[in-house]
C-alpha cells in the first residue's frame, strides 16, 4: 500500500469514527486530502502545517465571537494521520464553479467584512495570517529554468517587505535581495497611491486585525441555507486588506467583470468592512496585496503547467504578463524616487 493509500485509510477510520455514512475521498488540491463520510469532512492539511499553529486556530475558530462568521469543527483535536496534521469537520454545500452567475460575492464581502470587525485580540492567542507568507511558498516552487518562470520570480523580488521563499530558487539573479527595482515604494498601480499599511500584513492584535489569510469563494459552503466561511489554515493576526487581495488581483489583470468587482467592494463597504474603508480609493490598500497574488497566482500556473508538461493557457499567459507589468511599475517607481 502507497503513502497515499495509507493516509487516505487513516482518514477513513477517522471518518468512521464521525461520520454517518461511507467515506468518499473528495477532489481538491495536491497537497491537501479530504475524505467526507456522509455529514463530515476529514482534512489531511498541507505537510509544512504546524501542530501548534493549528491548534490555535482551531481554539480560535470554536470562540463564539467567530459563530456564524467561520465553520465550527466537529471537534477541536488535531489528530494526526502519519507526518500528515488531520481535523474533522461539518460538511457543507460548496460554491457551484459551474454557475459562475449565483457566485455569493456580496456574500463572501459581508462575512469577511464580519470577520475583520472582529479584534483579534479578543480571540485566543493567533500567529500571523498566513496571506504573506503563503505567496513566498508559492514561488518556491520556481527554478528560473522558464522565461514565465523568470518573469514570475522578478514580479516577487521587486514587492517589498515580503517574507522570503523557505528555500533559495535557481534564479538568483532575480532574488529579492539583488534586484535592483526592490524598494519600498508602491508603483502606479490602479491608484498609484502607496500602501498605508505594512508590507507584510503585520500589525497589532487590536481592531481591524483579524484576517483569514486565503479567501476565495471556494472558502465558503452553505449550511442551513446561509453561507459560512470555512478553512482556518491562514486565519491570524494581519492586515486584512490581504482577504481581498485575490478578487482586486483577478480585477486588476482584467480576469474578473468589473460589475462583479465593484458588487463585492461595495457589499464589503456597506457592511462596514475595515479593510479598506467605507469611502476614498481602496487601491491606496489594495496595490501591494493585490499584486502579490498577482504573483502568487502566475507562480501557482506556471508550477502547474510544468508539471503537466503543457504551456501555458490564455489564463495563465495573462497573470504572467500582469508580473511584468508589475515589475516595470515597480522599476519605473523605483527611478523616480531615486532620482
Amino acid at each position: 500500500m502507497g503513502d497515499g493509500d495509507g493516509l487516505v485509510g487513516a482518514l477513513e477510520r477517522i471518518a468512521a469514527r464521525y461520520g454517518d455514512a461511507p467515506p468518499a475521498v473528495l477532489p481538491t488540491r495536491p497537497d491537501v486530502t479530504i475524505v467526507r463520510a456522509g455529514s463530515v469532512v476529514v482534512k489531511a492539511h498541507v505537510p509544512e502545517v504546524g501542530r501548534e499553529a493549528l491548534a490555535a486556530r482551531m481554539r480560535a475558530v470554536a470562540d463564539p465571537a467567530l459563530r456564524g462568521i467561520l465553520l465550527e469543527p466537529v471537534t477541536g483535536e488535531v489528530m494526526a494521520a502519519g507526518d500528515r496534521l488531520v481535523t474533522v469537520w461539518p460538511a457543507g454545500e460548496p460554491v457551484d464553479p459551474d454557475d459562475p452567475d449565483a457566485a455569493p460575492w456580496e456574500e463572501g464581502a459581508r462575512l469577511l467584512a464580519r470577520l475583520h470587525a472582529v479584534p483579534a485580540g479578543s480571540l485566543p492567542a493567533l500567529p500571523p495570517a498566513g496571506g504573506p507568507a503563503r505567496v513566498g511558498r508559492t514561488v518556491a516552487r520556481l527554478d528560473g529554468g522558464s522565461a514565465a518562470e523568470r518573469a514570475v520570480l522578478r514580479a516577487f523580488a521587486c514587492l517589498p517587505g515580503l517574507p522570503p521563499p523557505p528555500a533559495a530558487s535557481a534564479g538568483a539573479d532575480v532574488s529579492p535581495r539583488q534586484h535592483p527595482s526592490r524598494a519600498d515604494s508602491s508603483p502606479p498601480g490602479p491608484s498609484g497611491v502607496p500602501a498605508s499599511a505594512g508590507p507584510g500584513g503585520d500589525r497589532p492584535p487590536g481592531p481591524c486585525s483579524l484576517a483569514h489569510g486565503d479567501w476565495h469563494l471556494g472558502q465558503m459552503v452553505r449550511r442551513g441555507g446561509a453561507w459560512i466561511l470555512i478553512d482556518a489554515d491562514d486565519l491570524g493576526v494581519g492586515d486584512p486588506a490581504w482577504d481581498l487581495a485575490r478578487p482586486a488581483a483577478w480585477f486588476a489583470a482584467g480576469l474578473l467583470d468589473p460589475a462583479v468587482w465593484h458588487r463585492f467592494l461595495s457589499a464589503y463597504r456597506a457592511a462596514g468592512g475595515c479593510a479598506v474603508g467605507t469611502a476614498g480609493d481602496p487601491w491606496e490598500r489594495l496595490d501591494l496585496p493585490a499584486q502579490a497574488l498577482t504573483v502568487q497566482l502566475a507562480a501557482a500556473a506556471v508550477a502547474a503547467a510544468k508539471r503537466e508538461g503543457r504551456a501555458l493557457d490564455e489564463v495563465e499567459q495573462v497573470l504572467v504578463d500582469s508580473c511584468q507589468r508589475i515589475v516595470r511599475f515597480r522599476s519605473a517607481c523605483h527611478s523616480v524616487a531615486t532620482q
